[in-house]
């Protein structure tokens, strides 16, 4: 029993040892380093402001044909959802009884010629006779008094002539604006203009094109008061550019100007309209389609940007994640409400200078340590959620 005895308090110590190796370990296990995020540093710039607001697409020319004169329709000349030109031929009516009214109207006019050149040699030869004495005073008067009367039924005839002219050229109507031209309203056999000008067609001019675009008063009057006080500066009449977002998303290629913003508030919908302008060669854009545009209103010269994947949007609004000199994060309330490019302009909550987390949200959280290296931009391939590409002004880096 003796040698078992000895042995027993090497054998307590031993597994001690192994107990404390393997406490050793657990604790090793048990700290991790700290994630590794990206971040980048809150700088301020120039950035333009620009606003996202619906629009709606407009013709920049309407013109309702219509039948100046009554008539059948004997001919409808142009192909419907064609391009026409100004002066082009769109529908004939009947000119019969038009033509017949031009001959009567030619007829009267060479009977008053007639009775006018017979006034006048009456009242040549009677000019010498009043000076011979051979005929009375008011013999001579009256031969005056026809001839100047002949002369005024002679401009009478020129004048229902012209009338009788003009009459007949409405039997053919043409475009007045060049565009494109609608589904005929008449068709052939149809009575047209008895009584009242007849609709007859629908010509639109689509190039320029035309976008009416809304916004709120009250974004207007802050946008005011911001330039007011010099927190923004005007983007200028003539370098304020529009940009238009088609109904599929899709920004449409060519750029916009704005031309004018109205003088008086929608009483029903409490918002100010604005009218731009757009080229439209390719007929893409389209009366009627809604759009969203967005405009340039103004510079802000020393605005804080961060990338829109860095501000996390919830319930209670926007914050950032900040991490400290200690590498500790934080959450950071922040107002973003304005978009520059594929950054959100961060209006109060930052002052410059902290570095943000753009990357590796999901490995921290507020109060945790992180391992901050910078942000080397957005990665190829599908754009993040709600990411837009990136702005031209200074951004933040």
């Amino acid at each position: 029993m003796k040698p078992v005895l000895r042995t027993l308090p090497l054998a307590i110590a031993l597994s001690l040892t192994l107990a404390a190796c393997g406490d050793k370990k657990d604790a090793n296990k048990a700290a991790p380093p700290p994630p590794t995020v990206s971040v980048i540093t809150a700088t301020s710039g120039a950035v333009t402001i620009t606003n996202e607001l619906p629009g709606r697409v407009e013709a920049s020319r309407i013109a309702q044909v219509r039948a100046r004169t009554p008539g059948i329709v004997l001919q409808r000349v142009f192909r419907e959802g064609g391009d026409v030109k100004a002066g082009e031929v769109l529908f004939r009516i009947d000119p019969a009884q038009f033509q017949a009214n031009v001959e009567s109207a030619d007829a009267a006019i060479a009977r008053a010629e007639a009775n006018l050149a017979q006034a006048d040699l009456k009242a040549k030869r009677y000019k010498p006779l009043l000076a011979a004495q051979a005929v009375s005073q008011q013999e001579y008067d009256d031969a005056v008094t026809a001839q100047k009367q002949a002369g005024a039924e002679l401009q009478s005839a020129r004048a229902a002539r012209k009338n009788a002219g003009l009459t007949l050229g409405y039997a053919t109507v043409t475009a007045p604006i060049s565009g494109r031209v609608g589904r005929a309203l008449v068709t052939e056999g149809a009575l047209v203009g008895q009584n009242e000008a007849t609709p007859m067609a629908t010509v639109q001019q689509l190039d320029p094109i035309y976008v009416t675009i809304t916004q709120s008063s009250a974004e207007l009057l802050r946008l005011k008061q911001a330039l007011a006080a010099g927190t923004l500066k005007s983007a200028g009449k003539d370098q304020a550019r529009v940009t238009l977002l088609t109904e599929d998303g899709q920004e449409y290629s060519r750029p916009g100007k704005l031309l004018f913003s109205d003088v008086a508030v929608d009483e029903s919908s409490g918002s100010v309209s604005m009218r731009a302008e757009f080229p439209n060669p390719e007929r893409n854009l389209l009366p009627g389609m809604y759009v969203r545009a967005r405009l340039e209103q103004g510079v802000n010269e020393s605005a804080i940007t961060v990338p829109q994947q860095a501000v996390v949007r919830g319930a209670e609004g926007a914050t950032v994640l900040v991490v400290g000199a200690d590498n500790k994060v934080s959450s950071v309330p922040v107002k973003a409400d304005a978009a520059a490019g594929g950054k959100w302009v961060v209006s109060s909550g930052l002052k410059g200078g902290e570095r943000i987390i753009v990357e590796g949200f999901q490995k921290t959280k507020p109060g945790g340590t992180v391992n901050a290296v910078p942000w080397k931009g957005p990665a190829s391939g599908p754009a993040p959620a709600g990411a837009a590409p990136a702005a031209s002004a200074p951004a933040a880096r």
